[in-house]
């Protein structure tokens, strides 16, 4: 949410879709309430991806253009998400090309955007299949414990593979350690550790674990738009180190 804030900040007109079931980032966006209300009357990502029971009163299918909540923050527009993609893998188990649902929902809007930014789960279910058929990148969030960086070895190869199935060659543009809190021994480790396993892929900003983006989170609110200068700082170092890897440059 808040490099989707960055990039609108600075003039890019940018396009957040939220894949996430937790619906984190749509919450950071929105309230609870103008999201009922907009999930009920204009429909949520979970339209675009068939889930089960999510059609108009005609039975058809909700338009992007219907979803797509304007101007959450300045040059941000927003696909909000819904808790019903906890099930959209037993929704969609048996239909035809289920990855590239939301490629082709989008079909009609994406040229009106300079950078669409998927926020997804945690795993490679079928909402992240989705971000990763229509994506020419993906970055990897990554906390400084064990069982956290223990995996990402195996997820770069699926990956990799999953993008070679679906004849969509993605690049990974980098790895970031998020939520790193107070410094320790073994948190250093594991930073070096990542460090020499992937080198220049581990990008040299990091997100520390700060109240102020969870605040700024409850308050519907960018972490540009709070008190707290050296998380907005470290938000503004980190969002403006990827750009370039996502290929994008000044115009």
């Amino acid at each position: 949410m808040n490099f989707a804030a960055y990039c609108g900040m600075i003039g890019i007109k940018t396009l957040l879709v939220d894949l996430d079931p937790q619906t984190n980032a749509t919450f950071s966006c929105m309230t609870v309430e103008a999201w009922q209300k907009h999930a009920a009357e204009q429909g949520s990502v979970a339209n675009l991806l068939g889930a089960r029971g999510h059609t108009s009163a005609e039975g058809q299918e909700k338009s992007a253009e219907s979803i797509i909540l304007q101007s959450v923050f300045k040059g941000v527009d927003l696909v909000p998400s819904h808790l019903d993609l906890f099930t959209v893998d037993l929704d969609l188990s048996s239909e035809v090309a289920r990855e590239t649902r939301l490629r082709r929902s989008l079909k009609d809007v994406i040229g009106k955007y300079e950078i669409i930014v998927c926020d997804c789960p945690p795993n490679l279910t079928i909402p992240t299949q989705n971000a990763l058929a229509m994506s020419t990148h993906y970055v990897v969030p990554v906390s400084l414990d064990f069982l956290s960086s223990l995996g990402i070895g195996l997820l770069l190869g699926r990956i990799k593979k999953l993008s070679d199935d679906l004849e969509n060659p993605i690049e990974h543009a980098g790895i970031v350690l998020s939520r790193v809190g107070r410094k320790s021994y073994f948190k250093m480790q594991t930073a070096a550790t990542l460090k020499k396993a992937f080198g220049d892929s581990v990008l040299d900003a990091q997100i520390k674990e700060r109240s102020a983006v969870s605040e700024s989170a409850a308050k519907n609110l960018p972490i540009y738009q709070m008190s707290d200068r050296e998380a907005a700082s470290e938000f503004r170092a980190f969002s403006a180190e990827l750009l370039p890897r996502l290929g994008w440059k000044k115009k």
